[in-house]
Parts: structure tokens; C-alpha cells; sequence
């Protein structure tokens, strides 16, 4: 009995063991890097579907391609790219996703300076950025290149030279799929202009732009552009849709209401197209000084004719709103005191005075007949 119990006992551990070959074999290995030889050849060693874990501060000398789906954990390190950039292939961009296979996520690093982008997701391939920050490079910060950008948490400093790129939607002549950003978190950049941009390039004839539940702003539709916002639909930077292009997405179409103080762009804001606003929205957008308050919503600078805030929007429109002084209401004059009668004060005039004046005669007469009777004596 006791030697079945443990051949029991021994065949329930092999049958378990066994079970735990197949989850340990599939697990995803990670590789460290510290320079750039150990990230090139940990990129090319690790599994599909593991980790590199970057452990310094690293310079690249040329572009690095990948088609497999890995991490890179930057541990808050910094990849730069090398004045002595030595790559001659056309492309130039430092870290490059490319096909079906590619699925790069990049997290907690930052990539400073290179000759063309930061990085790319190229011709079906996905780029996952969450906690990155990208600047100095040439072309531009990330090119969505007929693939799949997701931004978690992305940090855009000034990318290209002449113009602000930050991310450039694109579509080269080679590539076949159509390119899509996704907004899944927050984007911030240094610069408003050309925060996304569209290429006009003649190979681009459509893209797609999503925004998840999760995401804090925006990437919209408004008209012929596209439009990163704020959290409250604040327009942050609006770029040109080439006419050769359609924009897809599954918000609702948005126009752009500029809003006018003082001759100056005072904000911009997007609201769903065909919607009405109210008075308390433009409002709650204007900063008023002291003093002073707002006076009326018009459609002309001259303040002639009202905004009428029952009209659907269904095109980009500009507000302006008239300031005014608030009138300064004029201080109550105090009145003059009223004399108080009862006070306890001996009178100057009246009946009391000419009492008194009929005593001091009585008692001076009276010491004059004294004087003299003295006198004869």
C-alpha cells in the first residue's frame, strides 16, 4: 500500500513538472543593454515578446530596425544619436518598426538628436510610446509611415528644422497599409505648431486617428485639419488636411470656435459640428481684468451684430467679445451732524443770560452803597 501511495505521489510531480515545461519555455526573456554593440545585440537575441532593459546612458552611431515585438525599458535613460552618424541606407531614422511582425513599445526613455526621425512605425507595424520624450531630431519626432502609433504618454520637444515636426502622419511609395494614431493617455509638447501634421507628399490618401476612453486630450477632425486639444477641448495645434487626403475617425466631426478679446486670439475651442453653444461656455474661456466685464458676444469686430447662440455650427467660426469698464458708483456724501439741544452747556443767549447780567448790577450797586456809606462815616 505505502508503495503505491508513492508511486501515486511520484507520477501526480512528473505530471506536474510537465504541465510547467510548456509556461516556462514560453516565457519572455529579457536582455540588458549599456552601450550601443549590447542593445543591437540584445534586440537581436531576445525572444519575441521580451524585454531589453537599458542600464546607462547610450550614443548610437545608425538606425536600428525591428521586426519582432519587444520593449525597450529605458529605466529613464537617454539614447542619443552620434555626430558620426555612419548609416548611407535611406533610412535614417533611429529606432525603426517595420512590417506586420514589428511591435515596438518604448517606455521610460528619452531619444535626443539624430539625422532624420526619432522613431518610425513602418508599413503595417506597431509603435507603442509610453513615458518617452523625443527632440533635436532633424525630419521630425515620430513618422507614422503607412503604420500604427499608440501614444500613452508621450513629451515632444522641437523636432525638425525650419518648421516645428512632431509626429508626421505619412505614407512612403513602398508602403502598402494606410496609416492610424491612436490616443490612449497624454501628448504634450514644446511647441504648438505642427504638434501632428499630415504629409502632403502624394502617396498619402487617407488616414485614421482613434481616441480611447483612457486618453486625457485629443486628436480630432475639424474641417481640413486636424487638431490636437486639451483635456477640455482647448485647441493646443491645427495642421492643414491636403485636399488629396480623407481623415478617418470615430469621433463626431468638430468645428473650431476662435474666440477674440481685445483684437487678440484670446482661446480656441472645438465643439461637436452641428451643435449650438452657450453664453456661460465662452465665458467660462475669458479671463476678465478687475474692473472690467464682458459686454456682449458679436460676429464683427465693430460689436454690430450679436452672436445668436440658437444657430447649429456647422463651420469654423470667430466670436468677439466686447470688454467694458464696470461704472464706478459714486460714494454717499455723510450727512452734516444735527445740533443736539440737550447738551450741558451754559446758553450764551436767552432769559439765562440776562438773569445772570441783573445779579452782577444788583450786587455791584450794592457794594457801591456800601463804599459810600463808609465813606461819611
Amino acid at each position: 500500500m505505502k508503495n503505491t501511495i508513492k508511486i501515486i505521489l511520484f507520477l501526480t510531480f512528473i505530471l506536474l513538472a510537465l504541465l510547467c515545461i510548456p509556461s516556462i519555455s514560453n516565457a519572455a526573456s529579457t536582455e540588458t543593454a549599456t552601450d550601443e554593440s549590447s542593445l543591437k545585440s540584445a534586440i537581436e537575441n531576445v525572444d519575441d515578446g521580451g524585454t531589453v532593459e537599458i542600464q546607462n546612458n547610450i550614443t548610437v552611431t545608425g538606425p536600428i530596425v525591428i521586426q519582432k515585438e519587444l520593449t525597450i525599458d529605458g529605466n529613464g535613460y537617454t539614447i542619443s544619436g552620434s555626430t558620426d552618424w555612419t548609416s548611407t541606407s535611406g533610412n535614417q531614422t533611429m529606432f525603426t518598426a517595420q512590417f506586420a511582425a514589428g511591435k515596438l513599445t518604448l517606455k521610460d526613455i528619452d531619444l535626443n538628436n539624430g539625422p532624420k526621425y526619432g522613431v518610425q512605425s513602418y508599413d503595417g507595424a506597431t509603435v507603442i510610446l509610453n513615458n518617452v520624450s523625443i527632440t533635436g531630431f532633424r525630419y521630425g519626432g515620430v513618422l507614422v509611415n503607412g503604420g500604427n502609433v499608440e501614444i500613452i504618454d508621450l513629451h515632444l520637444g522641437t523636432n525638425g528644422t525650419g518648421a516645428n515636426n512632431g509626429i508626421e502622419i505619412d505614407k512612403g511609395a513602398s508602403a502598402t497599409n494606410n496609416p492610424s494614431l491612436t490616443m490612449n493617455g497624454i501628448l504634450t509638447s514644446d511647441s504648438t505648431e505642427n504638434v501632428v501634421r499630415p504629409a502632403d507628399n502624394g502617396y498619402l490618401t487617407e488616414f485614421t486617428v482613434t481616441n480611447t476612453e483612457n486618453t486625457t486630450n485629443k486628436v480630432v477632425i475639424a474641417g481640413d485639419k486636424v487638431v490636437l486639444t486639451d483635456k477640455d477641448n482647448n485647441v493646443i495645434s491645427e495642421s492643414d488636411i491636403p485636399d488629396t487626403v480623407t481623415p478617418n475617425t470615430d469621433e463626431a466631426k468638430k468645428v473650431i470656435i476662435t474666440l477674440m478679446v481685445g483684437g487678440e486670439v484670446a482661446k480656441q475651442i472645438t465643439v461637436d459640428e452641428g451643435t449650438t453653444i452657450t453664453e456661460d461656455l465662452l465665458t467660462s474661456s475669458i479671463t476678465v481684468e478687475e474692473g472690467y466685464k464682458i459686454d456682449g458676444f458679436y460676429t464683427d469686430e465693430a460689436y454690430t451684430k450679436e452672436f445668436d447662440f440658437t444657430t447649429s455650427l456647422n463651420a469654423d467660426v470667430t466670436i468677439y467679445a466686447r470688454i467694458a469698464e464696470i461704472p464706478q458708483e459714486e460714494p454717499e456724501k455723510e450727512p452734516e451732524p444735527i445740533p443736539d439741544d440737550n447738551k450741558d452747556e451754559v446758553p450764551q443767549t436767552g432769559v439765562e443770560s440776562y438773569i445772570g447780567v441783573a445779579i452782577l448790577a444788583m450786587t455791584s450797586a450794592l457794594a457801591g452803597i456800601i463804599y459810600l456809606k463808609k465813606k461819611e462815616v
